[in-house]
């Protein structure tokens, strides 16, 4: 499906607010693609679709998830809200053709996963430096991405570590196991 396509579905099943992150997040991963060398095109698809399914209420999360065999664990019962991530990949897949390594990269935005591959860290990036997010630290991630993107993703998810921690939150598991497998796989 054509970018123009992806972003007229996104528009009309999202919020202002929430297209406008999207919108953000696909621009953002255009500029990260070209620091990387990846695909514009397959990066800013993914970004503008990202949160597809960020505004279903909770219940219809929870029967999408029963309705398609999508495994929902102790947290995510807990925080629904993750759902969409796992959601939205599915979604991708059956409504716009998306790749499984396009609909992986929106099933880790949020928590991150082990063996990411290179447009997952690209999104995972993206989503949480994008313009609007006002990310502290973008000028240090710049220069991070130059150097690697490996590094990036372990700076970023040790920020949304801290973050919950200071907030007192519970985090999913995904993103200490994705953080210790980013760790020992770049120590390689």
């Amino acid at each position: 499906m054509e970018l123009e396509e992806i972003i007229e579905i996104v528009r009309k099943t999202l919020s202002d607010e929430r297209f406008y992150h999207s919108k953000c997040v696909m621009e953002r991963c255009e500029e990260v693609a070209k620091m990387v060398g990846f695909d514009v095109d397959i990066a800013k698809k993914v970004g503008i679709a990202h949160d597809i399914a960020k505004e279903m209420p909770d219940e219809e999360k929870i029967q999408y998830c029963k309705d398609n065999n999508i495994e929902i664990d102790n947290i995510e019962e807990q925080k629904t809200i993750l759902l969409h991530a796992k959601i939205g990949a599915d979604i991708v897949k059956k409504q716009f053709g998306f790749s499984e390594s396009m609909a992986n990269a929106i099933k880790s935005h949020t928590t991150g996963l082990p063996n990411m591959d290179i447009l997952a860290k690209i999104l995972l990036v993206a989503d949480c430096t994008s313009d609007e997010r006002g990310f502290p630290d973008i000028e240090y991630t710049n220069q991070l991405l130059q150097k690697d993107i490996d590094e990036a993703v372990l700076y970023i998810l040790d920020k949304k570590i801290e973050i919950q921690i200071k907030r007192h939150e519970t985090m999913h598991t995904n993103s200490v196991i994705t953080r210790n497998w980013m760790i020992n796989n770049m120590k390689k």
